[in-house]
This record gives C-alpha cells, structure tokens and sequence, in this order.
C-alpha cells in the first residue's frame, strides 16, 4: 500500500492566486473568488482529495420539484463536469450547490492542472445551472 501524502492548503493557495483568483484561508478550506464574476468556489482538502463546491442559490424545499429534479439530472442539461447536491438550510430551505473533487498525488504540474480544471469548470457550469434554476429565485 502507498502512504498517504500529505498536502500543504498554502501550496493550492499559492497556486490558485498564481492563477488571477482571490483566495481566502479557513480551517482546512479555502474560499476561491474568481475576479471578474465575484462567484466564490469553496474547497474542503480530506486527505487526497480536494472537493469543491458553489452555492447556486438556496430556496424553499418545497420549490424542488420533480420536474426541476429530472432537469438537474438530465444528462444533456449543459452541466458536463459537476454535480447538483442538495442540503438542507434549516427553516424549510435547501441549498442547491454545483459540487466537484479532484484526488491529488504529488501536487505536480497534473495536479494543478486538476485543480485549476475543477475550479474552471464549475465556474462554467454554474452559467447553465443559472438557466435550470431560475424559475426557482
């Protein structure tokens, strides 16, 4: 079995503000603004595994219909790298996020790339997920 690496947040902050991106430290996370736009990334490092998520808005549970649903699935809906996931908000309301990951091993030139790719992507996506859910603001 290979051992686990262990990865330094300061290195893929480093990186990400290399990359014209306004980087934010938390405790184990970081928050990725995206100059231009002010649409902020969130990115939580478990082990190996950098998962990044973007709040798309947070309405009332009840606004989650199945037809929004099968729309949020649908494989040809224009999302192609990233995921929809649901959390609740408390009071009745639920967060509808864009979420993807990348696993890291050595943070090389493939790594950043990786990084670098997640974040871009879900910056697209969230333009198309701004169509599916803007019945729902």
């Amino acid at each position: 079995m290979i051992p686990a690496a262990t990865f330094d947040l300061a290195e893929i902050h480093h990186l990400l503000a290399e990359n014209r991106y306004d980087v934010t430290d938390g405790e184990h996370a970081l928050t990725i603004r995206e100059m231009d736009s002010g649409i902020a990334v969130h990115a939580v490092l478990q082990g190996n595994v950098m998962f990044f998520s973007l709040n798309c808005l947070t309405t009332a549970e009840k606004n989650i219909t199945p037809d929004i649903m099968r729309i949020m699935l649908a494989g040809d809906n224009g999302i192609s790298t990233s995921h929809f996931q649901i959390y609740p908000s408390g009071e009745g309301e639920v967060a509808v996020t864009l979420n993807n990951f990348c696993t890291l091993q050595d943070l090389g030139e493939a790594d950043q790339d990786d990084i670098l790719s997640c974040v871009h992507y879900l910056l697209v996506d969230v333009l198309h997920a701004q169509e599916i859910l803007g019945a729902l603001k």
